[in-house]
């Protein structure tokens, strides 16, 4: 009997070739599509033009299907042929393909067609068929028709989320664990209609991008919501670069008293590959680090260990030779009592739980809690709220000696990593704890005024550019030939950046007065100097060329005063010209047009003169002597 299917055509905002600049990033093979294994070039010819080529590859699959089913068919993967023809002319790409093993029992044929959508040459479409006869196959004729089927369905889900995720930029920060740098020549190469990047003569633009797996941990804790992910991602690299996360491995240096006393650290791996972190909490004085160290430098401690788990999981993929992307944590409770139930303990571990969660998605790959006491159903029902649900399903928790059995560790972790003092033989050198030295207790206010403002004090300001709401910065020079220096991320929609010049002092405009023009008032951050009175060419003057900045990039630059007085740095709303048969726009401004809110934007900024600078944000205000 023939199976056959019929997907339903699909429309990606998004031009026919970033789509298939994409496209061939998964070959020889792709991590975020665990299903294809590896692809091998069989024949290949191109046209003398360059217009069009056809590739035929070796394509080895990983099919998901019963473990029983493939021992009994003798094989681990499936192998298909598939030809690719790319006609760049007429702007298609046709994809057949047809499976080489057991092609005796079953003929599987799979056609896809990537072309432009017939009424916008801006959009691309993607229709996919196929059809299965199934011969013969060891009895499981049924069950392999089902399998089939599924993974067919399946595909058409994920066949284009790797080539459509949006480029989400950051700068100013090194290769590391979350970003990679990228060359801004390669991302030059994917305009449409050779059209290039305007530059600016006194602007630099750094290029960074977050590494493909830590994209898909965003679209896996989003149910591949690309809208949804696209919007976490962006909030997670304005959090990392305003508080310089990335540079944290590097600062941090962890006190002495935690290196002590925090019973926490990294141990082996489980059977997985994954890396394996311990953490005695039982065993640990959490109200004795509070009043000695701070929620602040224990919830740095705790995000230098995330980023640690970061840098293991790209370690242990190169061991393992397979993606790893998330950790097991082991919590021993052993201990546990009232004392760990203290409430601003419990308000800090919430407040951990929380940023790790908003930040760090799907990086734990699995909790065992073993030697639960009587205790910690009190200490679950404050906690496991904030908890996601999809993590909270990864947890499995062991009371007094199960985790000794059946289903125990030994089903997650080798016998030879096991902990001596959980039984097994391998040395640990996770700290013992016990209770912090009441002698070292500090005063409420001791900490306060000692504690690292990780999240209040920062080098860079936030602010909302609304439509007609700009956000402005004024900086007084009262000599000629200071140096304005600026560094800012546009971390939501596109902007006009500006630099103005005035020899009076303008004043925030009110509230209030927003509201008598029927204006909406924008947000705390948001502060508006120019006067609507004001005449450009008399109250003030352009002293540089509007710059437009695109989503994701990150701009640097100087500007050499030429006169003293009120320097305004102003971030506007860019709005797209419309588009016209006879004038394509870049493959950036169709990204933003369609991806983004057309009524907001947000940037990330730090404006300095000569001198050190300090912001008056209650004026948007800073002075260069």
């Amino acid at each position: 009997m023939v199976q056959k299917y019929q997907s339903p055509v699909r429309v990606y905002k998004y031009p026919f070739e970033l789509i298939m600049a994409a496209y061939e990033r998964r070959f020889p093979n792709c991590p975020l599509i665990p299903m294809f294994v590896n692809s091998v070039i069989i024949s290949e010819c191109h046209s003398e033009d360059g217009a069009s080529q056809v590739i035929e590859r070796r394509c080895t699959m990983d099919v998901e299907a019963p473990r029983l089913l493939k021992r009994i068919a003798g094989v681990e993967y499936m192998y298909f042929i598939q030809k690719n023809s790319l006609n760049r002319r007429e702007r298609t790409l046709h994809i057949e393909a047809y499976n080489e093993s057991f092609s005796s029992r079953v003929n599987v044929y799979e056609h896809c067609c990537y072309m432009v959508h017939p009424e916008n040459e801006d959009w691309t479409c993607f229709e996919q068929s196929a059809s299965m006869d199934i011969k013969s196959f060891f009895g499981f004729e049924s069950t392999a028709e089902k399998i089939a089927m599924k993974q067919y369905a399946t595909s058409i889900k994920k066949v284009c989320v790797y080539c459509l995720l949006p480029s989400w930029y950051s700068a100013g920060v090194p290769a590391g664990p979350f970003l990679c740098r990228v060359d801004p020549l390669h991302l030059e190469s994917l305009r449409v209609g050779g059209q290039s990047v305007g530059r600016h003569p006194l602007v630099t633009r750094c290029v960074s991008i977050p590494k493909d797996q830590h994209v898909l941990r965003f679209l896996c804790s989003r149910d591949f919501n690309l809208e949804k992910a696209k919007e976490a991602l962006c909030q997670t690299l304005t959090w990392r670069k305003q508080h310089q996360i990335d540079f944290l491995l590097d600062t941090w240096q962890c006190p002495q008293l935690l290196q002590d006393y925090y019973t926490g650290g990294w141990h082996h791996h489980d059977k997985d590959g994954r890396p394996l972190y311990i953490l005695r909490l039982g065993q640990m004085d959490t109200k004795g680090l509070v009043r000695v160290l701070g929620e602040e430098n224990l919830l740095r401690h705790v995000l230098s260990i995330n980023e640690e788990g970061l840098r293991h999981c790209e370690e242990n993929t190169k061991i393992f030779g397979k993606p790893i992307s998330c950790w097991t944590c082991l919590v021993d409770l052993e201990g546990l009592n009232m004392r760990h139930l203290w409430r601003p303990g419990i308000k800090a571990l919430l407040r951990m739980i929380e940023l790790v969660g908003a930040n760090y998605p799907e990086t734990l790959g699995r909790l065992l809690i073993l030697r639960a006491p009587r205790v910690f159903p009190v200490l679950w029902t404050l906690v496991s709220p904030f908890i996601d649900e999809n993590t909270r399903k990864k947890f499995l928790i062991y009371a007094g000696n199960d985790y000794q059995g059946p289903g125990g560790l030994v089903d997650y972790i080798n016998r030879d990593f096991i902990p001596d003092f959980l039984g097994g033989d391998a040395l640990c050198d996770v700290p013992e704890g016990g209770l912090v030295p009441k002698s070292l207790y500090r005063t409420a206010e001791e900490l306060e005024s000692e504690e690292v403002k990780l999240w209040n004090e920062t080098i860079y300001k936030s602010a909302s550019v609304l439509k007609g709401a700009p956000h402005e910065v004024l900086i007084e020079i009262t000599e000629v030939s200071s140096v304005i220096t600026w560094d800012f991320d546009v971390c939501k929609g596109d902007v006009i950046f500006n630099i103005y010049h005035s020899r009076r002092a303008p004043q925030p405009v009110k509230r209030d007065v927003l509201s008598a023009h029927n204006l909406a008032c924008p947000a705390g951050n948001n502060v508006q100097l120019i006067d609507r009175s004001w005449m450009l060419g008399q109250d003030y003057s352009m002293v540089e060329t509007a710059l437009t900045c695109r989503e994701g990039e990150s701009v640097q630059g100087s500007h050499v005063t030429r006169w003293p007085g009120f320097y305004i740095l102003q971030w506007r709303l860019y709005s797209s010209p419309s588009c016209t048969s006879s004038s394509r726009p870049r493959v950036d401004d169709v990204l933003a047009s369609l991806q983004v809110s057309s009524h907001k934007c947000r940037v990330i900024y730090k404006i300095r003169g000569h001198s050190n600078l300090q912001p008056d944000l209650s004026r948007g205000q800073e002075q260069v002597p």
